[in-house]
């Protein structure tokens, strides 16, 4: 398949993601605003610590999801359906075996340390003790889908994401609903409702695997040279998700031991606010992940470098384009969603955005790691310093200092992470550093800096309202989409740009 054909099914994936994203994301804003009213601060921040565990494997299981397409990609790429078969159950298998381990751990260590260590009002004890068995009982349905998953990233059918989409909508709209509806302790039906709309979309994927791939058919498969492969790819691939949900969840706890519930609440908005932005950039590089797999498994390494650069640019300038208007409007933007502003929740919002701007450069970076195979060295170096987040912020705020602090320090260690990676993927594939940072950090910075200041001029010279609001978003856009084209794309680039907007206006004609 040429690399003009691979590129249209990357643009038709993304769109088709672009889609599912909306209705997530306006549904997202609209339930946290009913959920928080519903709960209360101080209930909604123990949602967000202790239920945050159903977040935490969701980030788990997308990350193994990923590992997992790693292999079922390659084999693609060589079609070796065979091999892809016994790859899948030997999959399922592994998992299987990991969730029984993690129940285990859940239900012994994490269960005393929830009941003895974290900072929750006696009365709401119970209610938080619902809220984290069913988190517990939502990951094993989760984890158990991670090979399904998988296998429609690894084929790129993005349409089924978006068909299952609005039935998850749809379930979550209906959760809103029950919250008023019932005067049941709200925080304990929360819970139950949210395992419940796990089991139901996860179903869903695992039924239309099953009937429309014949490899997601499971049956008892032994090889072990290939369970070695898997379980150490896996393994290791695993200690790097965990160091980075480790070092976030880590981060609440923690702020749940110094400060209590209320800034666990501050904390799950301003995440919220960011996720509703970095859904773009994550269905951008579910489209894109499969194809440097296979690129890295054809051996076509130029193409697979070339593809990177372009990942790493895009995704960026997605998130900039609109974390640039959020960043600026941050109080403006968060008093018409919540109407009152919990304390922090503006510089968390701040710091978190900033930090995302980091680590969207790195995905693609970590995606051609991946594609090697080779990550024991890749995972344990920057899994182990990404762990360093957590003993430096509970020393930070041993010694008094604010909150806010904890966001810094892993702002900090985002940016020190990108650079650790480039000098691993040097060693691993050659990576070529100094045209990575002349050809993307270096424009990126340039673009980011140009596109703030008419945004900036416009808020010092307005009163905040409505009309500096549409001022600071219009110029914005038309800004940073005018200095992307004409600084930061390549020529090849623009010529694609040009193509598709030349379509668009022949279509709406």
């Amino acid at each position: 398949m040429t690399t003009r054909d691979n590129n249209k099914r990357i643009a038709k994936n993304t769109l088709l993601l672009y889609f599912r994203m909306m209705l997530i994301m306006l549904v997202s804003l609209y339930t946290v605003r009913v959920v928080l009213n519903s709960l209360g601060m101080v209930d909604y921040g123990i949602f967000n610590v202790v239920g945050g565990v159903v977040t935490m494997f969701a980030f788990l299981s997308n990350t193994m999801a990923s590992a997992s397409q790693r292999f079922f990609s390659f084999e693609l790429g060589r079609n070796a359906t065979e091999q892809l078969k016994r790859t899948f159950s030997i999959t399922v298998t592994i998992y299987a075996i990991l969730s029984v381990l993690i129940l285990v751990l859940a239900e012994t260590i994490g269960l005393w340390f929830l009941n003895t260590h974290m900072n929750i009002p006696v009365k709401r004890m119970d209610a938080a003790n619902w809220i984290y068995q069913f988190s517990i009982l939502s990951f094993i349905v989760t984890i158990m889908t991670i090979p399904y998953n998988a296998s429609i990233i690894a084929r790129e059918n993005m349409k089924v994401y978006a068909y299952v989409s609005i039935v998850e909508v749809i379930l979550k709209l209906l959760i809103v609903y029950l919250l008023v509806l019932f005067s049941y302790d709200k925080l304990k039906l929360y819970g139950v409702l949210i395992f419940a709309v796990t089991c139901i979309v996860t179903l869903i994927y695992r039924m239309v695997c099953i009937s429309k791939y014949k490899e997601c058919r499971y049956s008892f498969y032994w090889d072990k040279d290939l369970f070695k492969t898997l379980i150490s790819f896996s393994s290791w691939n695993l200690f790097g998700a965990l160091a980075g949900v480790l070092s976030n969840t880590g981060v609440n706890i923690l702020l749940n031991i110094f400060f209590g519930p209320v800034i666990n609440a501050a904390r799950g908005i301003a995440f919220q606010v960011n996720n509703s932005i970095t859904q773009f950039v994550q269905n951008f590089m579910t489209a894109t992940r499969p194809q440097i797999v296979k690129y890295y498994a054809t051996g076509e390494k130029d193409k697979m470098l070339k593809l990177i650069f372009q990942s790493c640019k895009f995704s960026f300038f997605l998130v900039f384009i609109l974390s640039l208007p959020v960043l600026i409007e941050t109080n403006f933007i968060l008093t018409l969603w919540l109407k009152r502003i919990p304390e922090y929740v503006i510089i968390f919002t701040r710091l978190v955005i900033f930090t995302t701007l980091i680590d969207t450069l790195s995905s693609p970076l970590m995606t051609a790691a991946q594609a090697t195979g080779k990550i024991k060295k890749y995972q344990s170096s920057v899994g182990g310093f990404r762990l360093l987040i957590l003993p430096i912020a509970y020393l930070f705020l041993y010694l008094g200092y604010p909150p806010q602090i904890t966001m810094t320090i892993t702002l900090i260690m985002a940016f020190l992470s990108l650079f650790l990676r480039l000098i691993l993927l040097k060693e691993m594939i050659e990576f070529p550093i100094k045209k990575f940072i002349s050809g993307v950090l270096s424009i990126s910075l340039l673009v980011s800096i140009f596109a703030y200041i008419v945004p900036f001029i416009i808020v010092l010279t307005m009163q905040e309202s409505v009309l500096r609001f549409i001022a600071v978003c219009l110029s914005s856009v038309i800004i940073s989409s005018g200095l992307i084209y004409f600084i930061a794309f390549t020529a090849s680039e623009k010529a694609v740009v040009k193509n598709a907007g030349l379509k668009l206006v022949s279509r709406i004609k």
